[in-house]
């Protein structure tokens, strides 16, 4: 594996191969074929508590993260404790000690992290047809793209979509399932 290391001989980064992983970690200089040893830093870990919000419930998981990696509000990142589903979560609140919330924090700093599950999501429709609005919880991959002006159908009824409106406020023409508050469709 090549990767740009301070050679001591050369005085300056250059390509090195790994010659022996282990204790002493061996690498050779591309540039000048000096053979030294390299310490091999070591992330300090930090476990954090993951509340995953899902169609209404909530789960509490714990992962282990590199103490200094920055996490910010609307990151997304895979949740893999090693008991649980994998989720695909992102993230909605970030809480501090003492209660304090940030939009961004390093993870050794963190609390809980407040999330959301953005693999599988439910995405609420009102239909309307000549004055009657239905409403429907339609699940989907967190993925999947919805468009105005595309026919869909929930529970045998055809539609088309009229408006999408996304949890930031905006109403574009095309979203993906993750982003999506409400759609308001017309009965066909």
């Amino acid at each position: 594996m090549d990767e740009e290391i301070f050679c001591p001989k050369c005085d300056d980064l250059t390509e090195h191969v790994t010659v022996k992983l282990g204790r002493e970690h061996l690498v050779r200089c591309e540039g000048c074929g000096t053979v030294h040893p390299i310490k091999l830093e070591r992330a300090r870990l930090t476990t954090l508590r993951v509340i995953i919000s899902s169609a209404g419930s909530s789960d509490r998981r714990k992962i282990e993260v590199p103490a200094d990696d920055l996490l910010r509000v609307a990151d997304e990142l895979l949740v893999d404790d090693g008991v649980g589903e994998v989720a695909l979560v992102e993230v909605t609140s970030i809480e501090l000690e003492g209660g304090r919330r940030e939009e961004a924090a390093a993870a050794g700093e963190v609390k809980t992290l407040w999330t959301r599950d953005v693999d599988e999501v439910v995405v609420k429709v009102a239909v309307y047809r000549g004055g009657k609005t239905s409403s429907y919880s339609v699940p989907a991959r967190g993925d999947e793209t919805f468009a105005v002006g595309e026919t869909r159908t929930v529970e045998g009824r055809r539609f088309r979509v009229e408006k999408i409106r996304l949890r930031d406020g905006r109403s574009p023409n095309r979203a993906p399932a993750k982003e999506i508050v409400r759609i308001w469709g017309e009965a066909l």
